[in-house]
C-alpha cells in the first residue's frame, strides 16, 4: 500500500483534508496524527524560522559538540 501523507484541519469534530483526495469510499484506514509545523510566514528570516523549530526536534543533549559523531560515525572528542 503506498502511503499517504495529508495536512489536515481538525474543525472541533471531524479532520479536513487541505487537498482532495482519493480514496476508496467504505474502506478502513490507519492514520497517524502529527502537528504540522507552523507554516512560513512571507518575509520571515532564517532566524526567525529556527526560533520557530527550537525545542521541536529530540536530540542528544551533546549533538552540537559531536555532530560529526552523529551524522558521520566519527570518534567521539
Amino acid at each position: 500500500m503506498t502511503e499517504k501523507v495529508l495536512t489536515v484541519v481538525f474543525d472541533g469534530k471531524v479532520l479536513r483534508p487541505d487537498t482532495p483526495i482519493e480514496l476508496e469510499p467504505n474502506t478502513r484506514y490507519r492514520i497517524t496524527i502529527q502537528e504540522a509545523l507552523p507554516a512560513r510566514q512571507e518575509g520571515s528570516d532564517a532566524w526567525s524560522t529556527l526560533e520557530s523549530l527550537t525545542g521541536t526536534v529530540e536530540a542528544p543533549r551533546d549533538w552540537a559538540h559531536e555532530h560529526d559523531h552523529y551524522l558521520n560515525g566519527a570518534p567521539y572528542t
